[in-house]
Formats: C-alpha cells, sequence, structure tokens
C-alpha cells in the first residue's frame, strides 16, 4: 500500500491553484487562477478514489475518462495523461477553465459525499493539457486519407468548432462559416478574459486551420450567402449558430439610454481587449467607468457582466436576482469570485421599472422618462412552492417597492434562438414552439437531407461542454453514414 498512488484523500486536502488577490485581478482581465506546479497536480490527482462506478464521468456530458487521467497525473505519466484527456474532449484546456464543474463531474464526486471534499478535476484537466501544449505534445490532426465529401459548418462556435475537428481528422473537406470576424462564438466574445484568456481559444482556431480546415468569417448566412449556396457547395451541412437574440424585460422605460443587453455588453468589451475600437465603448455606452451598475439576472452570463463591470471601474456593482443564493442558476464559485471582487447581490428582488431624469424617487408613476437612466425600481420577493423543476417559485411581496441608483443597468436573462427559417428562406427547417432546431437525438439530424443541428441552437442556452458533445455526434453520425454507404458500394 505505500506505493499506492491514488486514494490519497485521506491524507491530502483538497487545494486549488492559487487564486490572484482580488484587489490585484479586479483590475484587469488575465485568468484569476495561477497554474499548478507539477507536485501539486499529482498530489492533487491521487486524491482520487478510483471508483468502480465513477459518477464524476457519468455527470460530464462528454464522458471524458476523468479517473483514467487523474491516476496518469498521479503517476507522473502526463503526455499519457493528454492523451486520454483529449480522447474524449477536442478543447479539454476550455472546459478546464470555463465548465462548471461544481455542478457537474465535481458536484458528484464519490469523496465528497463521504464528507471529504471533491478532486480538484478543472484544474487538473487544465494543467495537463496546458503542459500539453508547452511541451510540443498538442499536433494538428492533417488526415493521412481523404475522404471525397465536403461539410459546410454554419458557426464557429464550440459546437462547430467540435464538429469541424473530428470531420477533418477523419479527412472531411470542412469549411466553417461565421458572421464575426473571429472564429469561436461565445469562447471568444461572450466569455471574458478573466476566465478564458483569448490566447487559448485562438491557438485552438490556428490548429485547426493548420490541420486543413477553412474558414469564411465575416460571413453572415442569409445576407451574404444564402443557406441554399451552402447547401450546393457541400455535402453535408451542420448548423451551429448558438442563440444570441438577448431576452428581454418587459417593463416601463425599458428603452432609457442606459440599459444594455449582456451579450452586446460583454463583445464590446472583449473587442477592447483585442485591441480593436468600439466607438460605443469610447463615448461611454459599453463603458462601465465611474457608474453606479445594476446587473439583473442569476446565470453565469450575469457574472460575467458584474465582474466585467468591476475591471471597467464602475463606482459600484449590484446584481438583482429573483430567487436567492441557494437556488440561482450560475455557478456558486462565480458568485464567490465576484463576492471577493466587490460585487454586491441583491437576493429575491425583482425589477418594476426603469427611471429617468424625472422625479426618480416616485415609485409608481412610470409615465413621461426620457433621458438617461437614473434609477430602477425594485420589489422585494420571497419564495413559494417549487415549481415543475422543483425550484421554489419567487412570490412578489407586495409594498416592498424603492429605487436602486443607477447609471448602467445590464439585462443578463438569458438568450433565445433567431428565426432562421425566416432569415435563412427555410420555412421547411424544423424548429420547437421555442425557434429551437428540431433535431434527432443522438446524432443532430434534421428532416432535411444531409442538415445537421448542434449546440444552443438545439438545446437553448446552454453549457459550453454540451455543445461540444453535440458537434462531436454530429461529427459521428455524418462519418457513420459515409462508412455505410462505402460498405454498401463496396458489396
Amino acid at each position: 500500500m505505500a506505493k499506492q498512488p491514488m486514494l490519497k484523500f485521506v491524507n491530502f486536502e483538497r487545494q486549488m491553484p492559487e487564486k490572484r488577490n482580488a484587489s490585484v485581478r479586479n483590475k484587469d482581465f488575465l485568468e484569476i487562477y495561477s497554474e499548478f506546479a507539477n507536485a501539486k497536480a499529482k498530489e492533487q490527482a491521487s486524491r482520487c478514489s478510483q471508483c468502480g462506478v465513477p459518477y464524476c464521468q457519468s455527470h460530464c456530458p462528454l464522458h471524458n475518462n476523468i479517473p483514467d487521467w487523474l491516476k496518469l497525473t498521479a503517476e507522473g505519466r502526463l503526455q499519457e495523461a493528454y492523451e486520454a484527456s483529449q480522447a474524449t474532449n477536442a478543447f479539454p484546456e476550455i472546459c478546464g477553465r470555463i465548465c462548471p464543474q461544481d455542478r457537474l463531474c465535481e458536484g458528484n464526486c464519490v469523496i465528497e459525499q463521504s464528507g471529504h471534499e471533491t478532486v480538484t478535476i478543472g484544474a487538473i484537466e487544465k494543467y495537463i493539457t496546458d503542459t500539453a501544449w508547452e511541451e510540443g505534445w498538442v499536433k494538428a490532426n492533417v488526415p493521412q486519407v481523404l475522404v471525397e465529401k465536403s461539410v459546410g459548418i454554419i458557426g464557429a462556435g464550440p459546437g462547430g468548432l467540435a464538429a469541424a475537428e473530428r470531420l477533418r481528422r477523419e479527412g472531411f473537406e470542412v469549411t466553417v462559416y461565421d458572421r464575426y470576424d473571429r472564429a469561436g462564438g461565445l469562447l471568444t466574445y461572450g466569455i471574458p478574459g478573466f476566465k478564458l484568456e483569448k490566447s487559448i481559444v485562438q491557438r485552438r482556431n490556428n490548429q485547426l486551420e493548420e490541420s486543413g480546415v477553412k474558414f469564411f468569417l465575416n460571413t453572415d448566412i442569409g445576407v451574404d450567402k444564402t443557406f441554399d449556396q451552402i447547401c450546393d457547395e457541400h455535402d453535408f451541412i451542420i448548423i451551429a449558430t448558438g442563440v444570441y437574440k438577448a431576452r428581454e424585460l418587459d417593463v416601463p422605460n425599458r428603452g432609457l439610454k442606459g440599459s444594455l443587453a449582456a451579450l452586446d455588453y460583454l463583445t464590446a468589451s472583449n473587442r477592447v481587449s483585442f485591441g480593436d475600437e468600439v466607438d460605443e465603448f469610447e463615448n461611454g455606452t459599453y463603458n462601465a467607468k465611474g457608474k453606479k451598475v445594476v446587473v439583473i439576472g442569476g446565470g453565469d452570463t450575469a457574472m460575467d457582466c458584474v465582474r466585467t463591470a468591476v475591471r471597467q471601474g464602475a463606482k459600484s456593482v449590484k446584481c438583482l436576482y429573483r430567487r436567492d443564493r441557494a437556488n440561482m442558476p450560475g455557478s456558486q464559485r462565480e458568485v464567490q469570485n465576484a463576492e471577493e471582487e466587490g460585487v454586491v447581490f441583491e437576493w429575491l428582488t425583482s425589477p418594476q421599472g426603469f427611471r429617468g431624469e424625472n422625479d426618480i424617487s416616485d415609485l409608481t408613476n412610470f409615465k413621461d422618462q426620457s433621458g438617461d437612466l437614473k434609477g430602477v425600481v425594485v420589489r422585494k420577493m420571497r419564495l413559494g412552492d417549487p415549481d415543475a423543476t422543483g425550484r421554489r417559485t419567487p412570490e412578489e411581496v407586495d409594498g416592498s417597492d424603492y429605487i436602486e441608483q443607477a447609471d448602467l443597468v445590464i439585462e443578463a436573462l438569458g438568450f433565445e434562438p433567431e428565426d432562421l427559417p425566416k432569415m435563412w428562406d427555410q420555412p421547411e427547417l424544423p424548429v420547437s414552439r421555442w425557434g429551437t432546431i428540431k433535431v434527432e437525438y443522438g446524432t443532430g439530424k434534421t428532416s432535411l437531407d444531409n442538415v445537421y443541428a448542434v449546440g444552443d441552437i438545439v438545446r437553448g442556452a446552454s453549457l459550453v461542454v454540451w455543445a461540444i458533445r453535440d458537434g462531436k455526434e454530429a461529427a459521428e453520425a455524418i462519418i457513420e453514414k459515409c462508412k455505410g454507404a462505402q460498405t454498401i458500394a463496396a458489396e
């Protein structure tokens, strides 16, 4: 037993990589966690109990071989650990940074259920692949044998890129189209640098290009190129557009100057970090500097917004959420990071309307409001009975309204699909009543011939790791279909 490299959770406590001090990190957009040292990574990996039924793996959407690469890390076999990690996940260093492990793999770790803290899975995943890049183990998957089939992928987010990686590795000709000027989707423009530095995304984009994937950026399907044209140019199509239409508050005076959609705000901030000239930032529209900022919402996008506002130099930052801390959808780790950086959370609160330059103290009169936004009328809430999902339903508390002063309000209420059948002149593209594309489970195949869909445009706004899974599954379905056709032809 002395040489047993695992089951050390009784010897070592859980540790995360060191976090930069909040008073330092809240002034820049660099990642907040330092890297594990090799010895510390081995130590933390050795805490894994090597369960016969690994719940960490089963609760990972990609079913990553987590116990395997933890054991390999504990044994100092890092290159093998990287190969095991890369076998199921095209972008492990990205998932290691941004996945809500507390709700997925780490949240289902067996040793935590036994009274010991969970294994530090995400940080080790990140360490393994960062080391692989440094050591030169990460290579572009240039196919040795080419398949005479072409796949057009609409959307360069995680789902589209995961599909592109798998298909190109198999030898397909792959072309990715995206409306933005940089590939990556929300990885590039939606997630701030303090969670995911953009060089991490760009090196994966570069790797895909080196493998032979073609990118057509600044290409808006339905505007610059029709969907029919794309279909004519390729044997298969994968729709991976994501969902970008912001949900809006239905409250009086929402249009006052100073009310912003979350993604517009985050995109502008990320463009500035790239060094782009952003007029809306320069004129103050998307700049929180010196302002009282209120963010409405309780998901990870809301956390991204509040932490971005802090780094832009906001005078104060508050987050309004209609449920309590225990019932919010975002990662608890992100809430803690935000609180450390000076964000104040107003739990059990709901906006009732915005106030402009007229009488801000009036709680009831929303008429004739104009000019710059000055505040939000907020109503206190309480939690009632659970809804169909098991979460307790928020209920309004009569007579509890008050004014929350604000110069900038950011709405982070989630996203909805754009009307793709209308935008692309494809009335037969099958969509649900929510506007998401209907697909066959496990393959992503739509009812249109050789057209597949993956990620948020199928699921609604979800996690990056689910988009990666969907992209893999659609790619595998296309590969199998072509193999089947080859078999029939050979017979």
